[in-house]
């Protein structure tokens, strides 16, 4: 589906949800090369101080991200970090607050025909310390905690336990992250995410994110995370 080599990318990769957000990250690489366009899909590769990197799009929802990570697993990256951003489940937690994942609730609507839900959604420890070394480098200073994958980006229908994840300390809300994490502790890769909340969740109105804001926070987080994987 991505369109990759059989094998051969750098060990070490950044995805993000957006194709045009993988375009300008590439920018801060030197060297950095297009390996694949297709669909929601952009892989490049190239270098960070000296470390060879892969920075890729995976879409939005997990059943399409989880297509990614697989062939980036294929083609021999071994380390994964979603940069991305995410509505918040917290008053307290606005536009700009930063959020480091220490796990992930696995209502992804994937994963489930993956592995049985009770095998858990966990980032690396070792790569939650990384992260976390790097952003407060850049005065930065992450709330770690738990995030909702969640498949459906607004409620219908269906009533969601979205008080019941918010009473039991979840801090976030996104759409991929459970889906790599799941995948990668099944294939013995090393994962994470780190997010930068972009106001309320969907839930919740009026949604009227800080862009600017969010795009210079953005900027630190993945500048951070780059550091985090090459370090």
């Amino acid at each position: 589906m991505l369109g990759l080599p059989a094998g051969g990318l750098p060990e070490r990769a950044i995805v993000v949800g957006d194709p045009a957000r993988a375009s300008r990250a590439a920018q801060l690489l030197a060297g950095a090369t297009e390996v694949a366009s297709n669909r929601e899909y952009l892989t490049f590769a190239g270098s960070w101080k000296g470390s060879q990197v892969v920075i890729a799009s995976h879409g939005v929802g997990a059943p399409g991200a989880l297509v990614a990570f697989e062939e980036l697993l294929d083609a021999g990256v071994h380390e994964v970090v979603r940069v991305g951003t995410a509505g918040s489940m917290r008053g307290d937690l606005g536009a700009g607050a930063v959020v480091l994942a220490e796990a992930a609730v696995r209502d992804d609507g994937v994963t489930d025909q993956y592995l049985p839900a009770s095998y858990p959604a966990t980032c690396c420890p070792e790569l939650v310390l990384a992260l976390q070394t790097q952003l407060l480098a850049r005065s930065l200073t992450p709330t770690r905690g738990i995030i909702w994958t969640r498949a459906l980006l607004r409620p219908a229908f269906v009533p969601l336990p979205i008080e019941t994840y918010r009473a039991a300390g979840v801090v976030a809300i996104e759409m991929e992250l459970s889906s790599l994490l799941v995948l990668a502790s099944a294939r013995g890769a090393r994962a994470a995410g780190v997010f930068v909340l972009d106001g309320p969740s969907a839930d919740a109105a009026p949604y009227r994110p800080d862009a600017a804001l969010v795009a210079s926070v953005s900027g630190l987080v993945l500048e951070a995370a780059l550091d985090a994987i090459t370090m």
